[in-house]
């Protein structure tokens, strides 16, 4: 079976191939079909967005795709930069620019805590669309950290570590971030689809 992963971003797709683990199905992405447009993610949450993506790109491909929306959500911000995670300092996006804004939006701030958020949607070629979310709770640091990773990771430390996400190896890193317990709970709520 094909599964269609709906993102171009390199470091996303490399990180859901090596989560997912699933040798029946083989994995496509939409760097594979260069003429499909890119989706608007205008949605106000994480699920319209991931749910806007998968239908779109099972549309269009007549494929079962998984896409989703994740980001970082910082309780002294309010929930920010949320939905807005990958473009926060504007557009492009920029990780250096997006980690120096959420630097200085904290600094003097006593709360840092926050967490990762990932929703994962995955639709059918019919246009039938099932749900599941992962989180990983932690802390916002003062200086970035580590050369692994992309976007915030320089800057999370999840509870109960000492190193941000961007000093983990990336097996350490993918048992436990937002994205590898989403993709865990997918295999299980879809069996049939990802051990088929």
């Amino acid at each position: 079976m094909i599964l269609l992963i709906a993102t171009r971003n390199k470091h996303k797709l490399e990180e859901i191939r090596a989560i997912l683990g699933a040798p029946a199905l083989a994995l496509k992405s939409a760097l594979d079909f260069p003429d499909i447009p890119d989706v608007v993610e205008d949605g106000a949450t994480f699920e319209a967005n991931a749910q806007k993506k998968a239908e779109a790109l099972a549309r269009a491909t007549g494929l079962w795709t998984l896409a989703d929306d994740s980001g970082l959500e910082v309780d002294a911000l309010g929930g920010a930069p949320g939905v807005f995670s990958a473009r926060y300092a504007g557009e492009p996006t920029d990780y250096a620019a997006n980690n120096s804004k959420l630097l200085r939006e904290l600094a003097g701030g006593k709360n840092r805590t926050a967490r990762f958020r990932c929703v994962l949607a995955l639709a059918s070629p019919a246009g039938k669309v099932r749900f599941v979310d992962g989180r990983c709770e932690g802390r916002i640091i003062e200086d970035l950290r580590g050369a692994g990773g992309f976007g915030y990771d320089p800057l999370f430390i999840p509870d109960g570590f000492a190193q941000t996400f961007a000093e983990m190896p990336t097996d350490a890193k993918n048992k436990i971030s937002h994205r590898g317990r989403a993709l865990a709970a997918a295999r299980v709520a879809w069996r049939e689809i990802f051990c088929s």
